[in-house]
């Protein structure tokens, strides 16, 4: 059923301007994400090549154009409107849309749709309305909120029985192929990417597929992993050691990981600018030696997929929101004497932050 105040909260957007990217006003936005039109909706459909569409204009009841081949029963609170693969797109929308007015499209929308809508003249001019949808779905709302908490505590649960994987000669795809069976049985949908499983000086490697590298003693074995429960996603990361405790050197990298981790959260609350929340992270590392070797920007946002509009980078001005969903994951990557990631997922509430992830970051050993 359409989320009514989630469409009022986008047009509302829209019609101040500070939901396109030329900064005009618009009346009218053409949703065509299907994770959008999920958000609004409560509807996922995957159209693949077809065109997939809702049309959101103020006063008006939305308009969801869908192929024939995803028919469906459901009184979504929409205007259902059917087309056949042999129909003209351009024909289907235009008869909705006021000519007079601009028309926002979302960053999704394949040109093979949208340059005939413009050709058509379909609108008095078209505007970039993007902004309008990912500002409001980057401030989640309650129910939101609970499903995040959810995922993050099964992902936390998981990462117990994670660990019980780690055996003398297992390699990093033997325990990869386990994973899904384990959120599963935790009620977890499936992933919200493919796990990150990372032996040794694999972990330096930030974005390691696992391979056939064979477990040993005194290896780091580094998990990103995450989970979807209730549509919504789940991500973190933790650094183990097997069977024997780190150098000292290691030992100070991780430190410094985890203050970076831990003191980056602790400023996190409405109003902070977020790229100084990973200028604060970014420091700590830097000032420990190790600057060079923080390749990626601090996080990302999270809901209905793992990576959203909005990351936490240096670059990023904007303000912490109470409602914004982020991880927060440093990590010192040099390949001959460390490789750590500390990540948790985190939620900005009205005068601090909720870190969803329970799981301990003091340094242990397994196996």
């Amino acid at each position: 059923m359409i989320v009514k105040e989630r469409v009022d909260r986008i047009l509302s957007c829209l019609e101040s301007g500070k939901g396109t990217m030329e900064g005009q006003s618009a009346e009218q936005l053409l949703i065509c994400d299907p994770y959008a039109v999920f958000y609004l909706t409560g509807k996922l459909i995957t159209p693949g090549e077809r065109f997939l569409g809702l049309l959101l204009q103020k006063g008006r009841t939305p308009i969801l154009y869908v192929n024939e081949l995803f028919r469906f029963d459901k009184d979504l609170g929409v205007v259902k409107k059917y087309y056949s693969d042999t129909d003209d797109v351009t024909k289907l929308v235009s008869p909705d849309l006021d000519p007079s007015l601009p028309l926002a499209v979302d960053k999704t929308m394949a040109a093979r749709f949208l340059l005939p809508l413009m050709e058509a003249g379909a609108a008095s001019f078209f505007l970039n309305g993007s902004l309008a949808v990912d500002l409001t779905r980057s401030v989640k709302d309650e129910q939101e909120k609970a499903a995040l908490r959810k995922a993050s505590l099964v992902n936390d649960a998981a990462m117990d029985e994670f660990k019980k994987l780690i055996r003398e000669g297992v390699t990093e795809l033997e325990v990869a192929d386990q994973m899904l069976a384990i959120y599963k049985k935790l009620g977890a949908s499936g992933y919200s990417f493919d796990p990150i499983v990372a032996f040794g000086d694999n972990a330096a490697d930030p974005h390691h597929s696992p391979d056939n590298t064979v477990l040993k003693e005194g290896d780091a074995v580094l998990f990103d992993v995450g989970c979807v429960v209730d549509n919504y996603c789940s991500d973190m990361t933790r650094t183990f050691y097997y069977k024997k405790y780190p150098s000292k050197e290691v030992e100070r990298v991780y430190d410094l990981v985890r203050r970076a981790n831990e003191e980056a959260e602790a400023m996190i609350k409405p109003g902070v600018p977020i790229c100084s929340v990973d200028r604060k992270a970014r420091d700590i590392i830097s000032e420990g030696g190790y600057g060079p070797d923080f390749t990626h920007r601090l996080g990302h946002f999270i809901g209905l997929q793992d990576h959203e509009f909005g990351d936490v980078s240096t670059t990023n001005f904007r303000l912490e929101e109470e409602g914004i969903a982020h991880s927060v994951e440093p990590g010192i990557y040099h390949p001959g004497i460390a490789g750590v990631r500390i990540e948790d997922l985190i939620i900005v509430t009205k005068d601090g932050c909720e870190v969803l992830n329970h799981y301990p970051k003091d340094i242990e050993v397994i196996g």
